[in-house]
């Protein structure tokens, strides 16, 4: 697959100054918050240097990319991996996952700046992921896991200054780290931040605390406005809030007043809208630039579409009712209806973005995330040839001092691309020339450029069908993130958030004392989600007794049990000797057959030489020469 971004210099990689901006959290939890590494930024920037030392030894030379990411590899071999471990000394174990995220930076920089070594630096930095998720799935504490190694947050010293703190949970996800995001230690992390089993330290905003009643099954104790927090809630709340602004829209566009007054439907349409557009530039104002993407970028066009629609309307409602010759106010009030219904599909698309923590929705979306990319080179080579072929016509039209074809040569090349070319209109225009050049430009769009769109389609296809699982434990962590990574000290999600500004911030925030003001947020909170709340505290009742249960059997909190389990205690394969029979059995999958082989012939070699040096060492006198 084509990497356009980083062939054009924009995926970021040579930006080393900028990598503070990107690791911080999209928005603070609190105003006066200051977040430090949890371990020296110097003693973490050595733990990367060692480590970046022993992966240049391990991977001296370019080597093919499986002979780094196979089971039981003989470059990343349990000698390197024990040595990673170790890299960290006594004291600072928990940050060489961090370290060794923060090499994989550092060779993925290397390799957009030093491109006769590409090979070898992306190479390496495989090596850091596959050494980082070796480190991971090995680690046999849960907790240390956790609490030390994915969630805390870590610097290091860039330019004599230090970097932002940030976590691996964070660093995997902005490095698309896939085999960091696809291990079970990671995932398992992601899981409870999702389920709100982790929650982030309200005194200490650099660290993440276990969720301390995930085993209470009382119902109400659960029944409380901070559970709104956890990220699995909030999306069951978007998705609500989107279907309801989804079916505001429906009753609005099926509704239609020639008289060109507002009903009750549209202004709750209208006001959900604001409350968007308010949540938007927010974390804009906040965040800047990095904030930016496709969905952010997709739903302020909506929204800009919805409130062109909202300002037609008005300017409609100025004007007198059907007093005027023009009827000047019915046609700006079906302009404003054609503005409502033009942002029909975008309506519905906009639902994909919820729905992505969906399995089937979020691989369809990384496909076409993908594909959108792809197509980057075709719009490249599409805008300089339809560039040259239009001047060339519009020269032609000129050339007759009589330009009246420009409105037909548009059309006629937009046709061309839609691939319904019209070749009867050129019969006439600047002969043969014109017909001559409509024929290769057809040729060019509709065999050559449209057939390299669908090759490059398709090799996007292929490469994320054939990784969609990691792909998609990946988006699923980047979801996750963008909830835990900005979490507020008071959730109110869009359209909410205009009761917490016009209501809470503007009006009383700025002179309530803080513990007073948290305390009328939850009230606010608890009032607004209590439907939330009733039916979220349900579903919590009901995970408690499988912690509870999963507890007294030894086993972790998110433990099922499966039909091969339930008859696990049923049977004794040490007592029957099956246990002997299956290791005599069982293969060596460390080492292949060729080298079980050698190994065993060596072993022999060695016995024949010692019986040798025996008879040798008797000699014509020994005890048997007579």
């Amino acid at each position: 697959m084509v990497h356009w971004a980083r062939i054009f210099g924009l995926d970021g990689r040579q930006d080393r100054h900028n990598w503070g901006d990107e690791a911080r959290r999209l928005l603070p939890s609190y105003g006066d918050e200051a977040i430090s590494s949890a371990i020296p930024p110097q003693e973490v920037t050595k733990v990367a240097l060692r480590l970046r030392y022993l992966i240049e030894e391990s991977v001296p030379c370019e080597l093919e990319e499986s002979l780094i990411t196979r089971a039981h590899s003989r470059i990343i071999s349990h000698q390197v991996i024990q040595a990673a471990r170790e890299a960290g000394g006594n004291g600072f174990g928990a940050c060489v996952v961090y370290a060794l995220l923060v090499n994989k930076r550092w060779f993925m920089m290397q390799a957009s700046i030093e491109l006769w070594d590409a090979d070898l630096h992306n190479v390496r930095a495989t090596a850091c992921e596959v050494i980082a998720k070796q480190l991971i799935e090995t680690e046999n504490s849960q907790d240390y896991l956790m609490q030390e190694i994915l969630l805390r947050r870590y610097s290091i010293i860039m330019d004599g200054e230090q970097s932002h703190p940030a976590n691996v949970v964070e660093r995997a996800v902005d490095l698309h780290a896939l085999r960091v995001t696809g291990s079970s230690g990671y995932q398992k992390c992601v899981s409870y931040l999702w389920r709100g089993w982790i929650v982030q330290d309200e005194n200490d905003p650099s660290r993440f605390v276990d969720y301390k009643k995930k085993d209470v099954v009382d119902y109400w104790t659960h029944v409380h406005p901070d559970r709104m927090r956890a990220p699995i809630y909030q999306n069951a709340t978007q998705i609500i809030i989107s279907l309801i602004f989804l079916g505001l829209y429906t009753g609005a566009i099926n509704t239609v007043n020639p008289s060109g007054d507002l009903d009750i439907v549209e202004i709750i349409l209208y006001i959900f809208t604001f409350g968007f557009i308010c949540d938007e530039m927010a974390k804009v104002w906040k965040v800047g630039r990095l904030y930016l993407g496709f969905w952010n970028v997709f739903n302020l066009i909506l929204y800009g579409l919805l409130t062109t629609s909202l300002v037609t309307r008005c300017i409609a409602l100025s004007h007198p009712l059907d007093s005027d010759d023009d009827h000047r106010r019915g046609k700006y009030n079906e302009l404003s209806y054609n503005f409502l219904a033009f942002s029909a599909p975008m309506f519905w698309m906009r639902l994909l973005l919820y729905f992505d923590s969906v399995r089937f929705f979020g691989a369809m979306l990384v496909v076409l995330k993908v594909m959108m990319k792809e197509s980057l080179i075709f719009f490249a080579l599409l805008f300089v040839i339809v560039a040259g072929f239009l001047q060339a016509f519009v020269g032609m039209d000129n050339a007759d001092s009589n330009v009246d074809a420009t409105r037909f040569i548009l059309k006629s090349m937009a046709n061309a691309l839609m691939g319904s070319p019209e070749f009867s209109g050129f019969d006439n225009f600047a002969p043969p020339f014109g017909i001559i050049l409509y024929y290769i430009f057809s040729f060019l769009i509709m065999v050559i450029l449209l057939n390299v769109l669908i090759a490059l389609y398709n090799s996007a296809y292929e490469d994320i069908t054939t990784n969609a699982i990691d792909e998609f434990m990946a988006l699923f962590a980047q979801k996750t993130m963008q909830f835990v990574r900005a979490p507020d000290e008071n959730v109110f999600i869009a359209p909410l958030n205009l009761v917490e500004i016009f209501f809470l911030i503007i009006p009383l925030e700025w002179w309530m004392p803080r513990r007073m003001y948290a305390k009328l947020n939850d009230g606010v909170m608890f009032v607004i989600y209590s439907p939330l709340l009733l039916v979220a505290a349900w579903f919590e009742t009901r995970s408690a007794i499988s912690v509870k249960s999963n507890r007294k059997r030894g086993e972790e909190d998110d433990d099922t049990v499966e039909e091969w389990e339930q008859f696990s205690n049923e049977i004794d394969f040490e007592g029957e000797g099956w246990d002997k029979k299956v290791a005599s059995a069982k293969p060596d999958v460390e080492r292949d057959a060729a080298t079980i082989e050698v190994k065993k012939l060596r072993r022999e070699v060695a016995e024949l030489k010692e019986m040798l040096e025996k008879l040798l060492s008797r000699g014509p006198n020994g005890p048997d020469s007579h």
